[in-house]
């Protein structure tokens, strides 16, 4: 099945993260499991027939689109890499289309609640709660995911010049922008732990969890909101519509949340459409009159 080969592939030349590499494994292992029920094997015999059959399978098992969508495309990178090696000549999933998803539209937190979140912070500003009002501020003020807060390293922080360093998705480091007024305290928070290797660290100096980040930010804003999705990309998500309805540029929103096309970025835009209504409604001319 040259599995390992395409685990080491992945690993070491594709750079893939460790989460990644560990879940296109396991559905490769999953379909094969899949196929042997019908004695056949992962190579280039294989019809399209039979990813059929487990994609029909997946869905009656109540798996979801994304889920489907991403398990094919563990499919489709082990297809193409074995005929990088010449072990295979075509990918049984060389006209396989996407399952079609519904965008889901996530809505942002408005002002107001970031205000009232804040405002907590300043009438308790002990030293656990100094630590979790610095991560939701970063979450805003940078549109961080939380994988890349979580792996903040201190070394990584210029002060000088105002930019982090931060290792996104498949190991692609970028530099962020970082306000001024945030890095003050971000400045404050590296003395109170000098010796922190991550910017962000328990007590036992372990780096925080993603639960412990998911939990932080719940906590706080479901004080202060009622949506329906609460969560740290909500904040990434909050950050990016913020900048762009103020009139950020939509390429630049692009480089600073490390998105590799800008199709993933328009997604932010749609949100600027009522204040597009508002803006269209107080000033054109027909409507003054």
């Amino acid at each position: 099945m040259y599995l390992n080969d395409f685990k080491n592939f992945i690993e070491l030349e594709k750079k893939y993260s460790k989460n990644t590499v560990v879940a296109y494994i396991k559905d490769l292992v999953e379909f094969q499991s899949f196929l042997q029920s019908f004695n056949v094997f992962l190579n280039d015999k294989l019809d399209y027939f039979y990813i059929r059959k487990w994609i029909v399978k997946l869905s009656e098992n109540g798996l979801s689109k994304r889920s489907i969508n991403r398990k094919t495309t563990s499919l489709k990178s082990y297809f193409n890499f074995l005929i990088s090696i010449n072990k295979l000549k075509k990918s049984p999933l060389k006209a396989h289309k996407n399952l079609k998803i519904e965008q889901k539209v996530i809505v942002p937190f408005n002002e107001k609640e970031l205000d009232k979140v804040f405002k907590i912070f300043n009438k308790n500003n002990s030293n656990k709660n100094y630590r979790d009002f610095l991560l939701i501020e970063i979450l805003y003020s940078t549109g961080l995911r939380r994988d890349e807060i979580i792996n903040l390293k201190c070394k990584n922080i210029f002060f000088d010049k105002g930019l982090i360093k931060v290792l996104g998705k498949r190991n692609k480091e970028r530099l962020v922008p970082v306000l001024p007024t945030l890095l003050n305290k971000m400045k404050i928070y590296m003395k109170k732990n000098p010796t922190n290797i991550y910017f962000f660290q328990s007590r036992n100096g372990n780096i925080i969890s993603p639960s412990t980040v998911y939990r932080i930010v719940k906590k706080y804003f479901s004080s202060v909101s009622t949506k329906n999705k609460i969560s740290p990309h909500v904040l990434r998500h909050t950050f990016a519509t913020h900048l762009i309805n103020n009139g950020a540029d939509i390429n630049a929103v692009k480089e600073i949340l490390g998105h590799s096309s800008l199709a993933s970025t328009q997604i932010y835009a749609k949100i600027k459409i009522p204040k597009m209504l508002n803006d269209y409604m107080l000033n054109h001319p027909r409507e003054k009159t």
